[in-house]
């Protein structure tokens, strides 16, 4: 009787294991319109007048808290007011082309309120606001080539961020 008693309370303890565990990784919420284009209007704000968009070498950190190992390769400055929003998805006004200060394979890019390359890269960053995959096709931002050379001219002539759940 003990013997059945410990089998159903296991049995029990594995089925709400089941139904209370982590949400789905791969779960697709929706979100209202609204709500999409307050994500990507906090981006433009968090940016301000200073931002930046670098393009650095080797593989996105986990996340934005997770410290950026790269090489930035290209610091290019935003205009004054990031972009534009509409319909969950972030436009970037004219972003100013630069030469590459370093030479390397663009893995990844980072946003971040300053120039300072250590200070977005940083595990403890507050400057570096978002980041995204850099190739040549299906990134979230594609170059015609990732091999940059010192003194390179790099320009992005358009760069849009979409809110999750669009």
């Amino acid at each position: 009787m003990l013997m059945q008693i410990r089998k159903l309370a296991l049995a029990a303890l594995m089925f709400s294991a089941i139904w209370i565990g982590t949400p789905d990784a791969n779960a697709s919420p929706q979100y209202a319109v609204v709500h999409r284009n307050n994500a990507m209007s906090d981006l433009v704000t968090a940016l301000g007048g200073t931002g930046y968009l670098m393009i650095v070498t080797g593989a996105q950190p986990a996340s934005v808290a997770t410290a950026d190992t790269g090489t930035v390769l290209v610091a290019l400055p935003l205009s004054a007011t990031a972009g534009t929003v509409s319909g969950g998805v972030l436009t970037m006004n004219a972003i100013t082309s630069e030469a590459a200060t370093a030479a390397g394979t663009a893995g990844h890019w980072l946003l971040c309120t300053t120039s300072s390359a250590a200070n977005c890269e940083a595990v403890s960053s507050t400057t570096r606001i978002a980041q995204g995959s850099v190739g040549t096709s299906g990134a979230d931002l594609n170059f015609p080539s990732v091999a940059f050379t010192i003194g390179e001219t790099i320009s992005v002539s358009s760069f849009t961020i979409t809110a999750n759940g669009a």
